[in-house]
């Protein structure tokens, strides 16, 4: 019988009746109660709707440091986002974690930047496509715990191409979901399908390479959809359109149709346009409904600009005044847009913080007043979105890189280097950037090249100063060491569960942790058979007060009447958190 960790959600309700186990004393005995919703299925937030905040995080793929107007753009128009930057809070030191698309999600979600994260490297060689784990928690695992309505609309980037397991995003806190499960089906603008929740979609227009339906309209009409039916609660909104990844497809080069420039490059400008209007898309529908000034809204890239396809960014100054492009360690390869809106809660203006995109977890949780684990490696920017300058700044910055697909300007950038593993770290203004003699990450540190970078006299990262500041450029070295661990291993957060025994009879085990900064009281757990099975609770079910790293334990003996096919068990475990209630939900199936 499996054990594992799981943050259900109702689009992943369990199949059969359940019954509550609740009784508080060891040796009680629960009395079956039939259950009136889905057992996956969150409580209902208390209080009115306009106590919370609303977030909106919208993900480009690809789009370059400078490919907007507000960031120094000229050829293409990005009239939207440039109104947004202007209104909102505009990041000049953003980065992303990695520069390519999985492991820089994998850290936008998590927390985690690539020395600790699960998904470290783009799905190549004999390791394939990465993957989520139950040991992986994301923001909208955050949310979803306080009662939030979560989604997830577009590219997922993370196998497997499967419903039902601990990469998907219902499992991993995503209540709806819409768009592509695995990296290589997002690079389709005409799908043949896409995924709804558990369920494949066809999409038959679309078939035998016929091009009728372009998939951002439908992500675009399936976002303002989540928005329009969750308008009276508390939401998240993770939009993540693929737009403008290659190839550069779009229906019609709209405005661009008639500029002397080739065909790629004419349908990259329309699909960074078309972004651009759907961010607008989205403002404008959270203003007609009346939720603009509660509502946050985030819009951000995965990495630097590419040159796939025929697509040229030294043509549209993709990367600004920066080195480098999607695939490089240099700023151009990491460094993104980043602008924060709202009219109620975010200030107006610039800040040249340097900020990572980790920041975002336990951002959105301290905005909704959720708990978040102590162990990510980003902080909350909510003082200086409300605009305080008391805002915690990071040490250090670390950022890896281990990606055989090289493309021609991103090598040149890299001196002929793109293959060989390399990682960056920057502290303050100095920049370190280093390449394995391979991909060997053990080599010793003899074999490697090492540079370094003030950034603050020189971001485009021009003149090499470790031959003239070699202590400095030994002491970040030493501090990308100390960054990575071949395993991270994550303090315990929420509830686990776990069978034992065999037989008629067996024993399962849940064990709900603090792994917060704050203490949580009324700390419960619950668990849910299917009706008619006999539940005998062995241990105390509750507990007063849960401090930091505190837990609770309780074993129930669990009799089945019979096993349903794909029966699974369900332990629910609640808190109050700042006076609020939080669920963690864990779930395991029956063999």
């Amino acid at each position: 019988m499996p054990s594992r960790r799981r943050f259900l959600t109702g689009a992943a309700a369990a199949p059969v009746a359940l019954a509550a186990a609740t009784a508080c004393e060891a040796g009680d005995e629960a009395r079956p109660a039939q259950l009136n919703k889905p057992a996956a299925a969150m409580p209902a937030v208390q209080g009115p709707a306009s106590d919370r905040l609303n977030f909106v995080v919208i993900l480009a793929d690809d789009l370059g440091y400078g490919e907007l107007g507000s960031y120094g753009q000229k050829l293409i128009h990005t009239p939207r986002l440039d109104a947004l930057a202007a209104e909102g809070l505009r990041f000049t030191e953003a980065y992303a974690a990695a520069p390519v698309c999985a492991p820089s999600r994998c850290s936008l979600l998590t927390g985690l930047h690539s020395g600790h994260s699960t998904v470290r490297e783009n799905p190549w060689g004999p390791g394939g496509q990465g993957a989520l784990t139950d040991r992986d928690f994301t923001f909208a695992e955050a949310l979803r715990a306080h009662g939030y309505r979560t989604g997830i609309i577009g590219k997922w980037g993370f196998g497997p191409e499967l419903p039902d397991q601990p990469s998907h995003p219902n499992s991993r806190g995503f209540e709806e979901f819409y768009g592509y499960i695995g990296h290589g089906h997002a690079h389709e603008y005409f799908p043949e399908y896409l995924w709804h929740n558990g369920t494949r979609e066809e999409i038959p227009e679309n078939k035998d390479g016929a091009r009728k339906v372009y998939a951002p309209h439908l992500i675009q009409d399936r976002a303002l959809s989540f928005i329009n039916d969750h308008q009276s609660e508390p939401f998240l909104l993770y939009l993540a359109p693929t737009v403008p990844h290659a190839p550069s497809q779009d229906p019609d080069a709209g405005e661009y149709a008639d500029r002397p420039w080739t065909g790629p490059n004419k349908r990259h400008a329309a699909q960074v346009t078309s972004f651009d209007t759907l961010v607008g898309n989205v403002t404008d529908r959270l203003t007609e409904l009346g939720i603009a000034d509660r509502t946050i809204v985030l819009v951000t890239s995965d990495n630097g600009p590419h040159e796939e396809g025929g697509t040229d960014p030294e043509l549209f100054n993709g990367n600004g005044p920066l080195r480098g492009i999607k695939r490089n360690l240099y700023e151009g390869g990491i460094r993104v847009p980043l602008i924060a809106w709202s009219p109620q809660h975010v200030r107006s203006g610039t800040t040249d913080r340097p900020t990572p995109l980790t920041d975002l977890l336990p951002t959105l949780a301290d905005l909704a007043g959720a708990p978040a684990p102590t162990d990510v490696d980003g902080l909350s920017l909510a003082p200086l979105l409300r605009g305080s300058n008391d805002t915690a700044r990071h040490d250090s910055l670390y950022f890896y890189r281990n990606h055989a697909n090289i493309t021609p300007r991103s090598d040149a950038y890299d001196l002929g280097r793109g293959r060989r593993l390399a990682e960056a770290l920057r502290r303050g203004d100095l920049k370190a950037v280093r390449f394995a003699p391979g991909q060997n990450r053990r080599a010793p540190d003899d074999q490697w090249d090492v540079e370094l970078y003030d950034l603050a006299k020189d971001p485009g990262e021009l003149h090499d100063l470790a031959a003239a500041r070699p202590a400095q450029a030994d002491e970040l070295v030493k501090l990308m060491r100390e960054s990575w661990a071949p395993e991270y291993r994550r303090k315990p957060f929420g509830v686990t569960l776990q069978i034992t025994g065999q037989g008629p009879d067996f024993t399962v085990t849940a064990t709900f942790t603090n792994g917060s900064a704050r203490p949580w009281t009324s700390a419960r757990l619950t668990l849910h058979t299917p009706s008619g099975w006999r539940i005998h609770a062995l241990d105390a079910l509750s507990k007063p007060r849960l401090d930091t790293g505190d837990h609770l334990t309780a074993r129930w003996k669990v009799t089945p009447t019979q096993v349903a096919t794909a029966t699974t068990l369900i332990c629910r475990a609640t808190a109050e958190h700042a006076d609020e209630e939080i669920t963690y939900t864990a779930s395991t199936k029956l063999n």
